[in-house]
């Protein structure tokens, strides 16, 4: 019996509980804050003048947050042409590539978002007035390089499985 289990539930479901949260109070942010200036601009000739600054970085991170929460359950987008065709082994060996693929796919780009922060932050850039701009950009490699470890270990579940089958007859 594994005791580690019920504990790792546990933990996956709070994962994703945070994942949902962090998801409905972006998109929140997002609609409070263009429905306000929409509302401001219209009727009081005022705005926030900070406000689509911040909409474009509350997309930003909706879609970074967005992905994360499809990566959870492997809902990437993919066409699934040699599914149809393979035999169950051969399907498990191309999901591993696909798997492999994506994984390395995230962690370049994490790798290099990261360099991009880490210049943002050097040269000093501002965002929304007074924010440096390398706090809301860290989403990226941080979002990526999340993606990139949930991959990793779909990668290794799906060798434990490769390994643990059995070949037909």
């Amino acid at each position: 019996m594994d005791l580690n289990r019920p504990f790792l539930s546990r933990l996956d479901r709070a994962g994703r509980a945070a994942e949902d949260t962090v998801l409905v109070v972006i998109l929140t942010a997002m609609i409070l804050l263009a429905a306000s200036q929409i509302v401001m601009r219209n009727f009081l000739n005022i705005g926030l003048i900070w406000g689509d600054e911040m909409l474009r970085m509350l997309v930003l991170w909706i879609a970074v947050a967005g992905a994360i929460a499809a990566s959870r359950s492997d809902k990437h987008i993919n066409i699934a042409v040699l599914d149809r065709f393979l035999p169950d082994r051969l399907k498990l060996v191309v999901k591993i590539l696909v798997h492999l693929f994506t994984a390395g796919i995230c962690g370049v780009v994490s790798w290099y978002s990261a360099q991009f922060v880490m210049t943002s932050r050097e040269f000093g850039d501002i965002l929304m007035g007074s924010v440096p701009a390398w706090i809301p950009q860290l989403i990226l490699p941080v979002g990526f390089g999340l993606i990139c470890y949930r991959y990793v270990i779909f990668v290794l579940r799906e060798l434990v499985r490769l390994v643990g089958s059995k070949p037909p007859k």
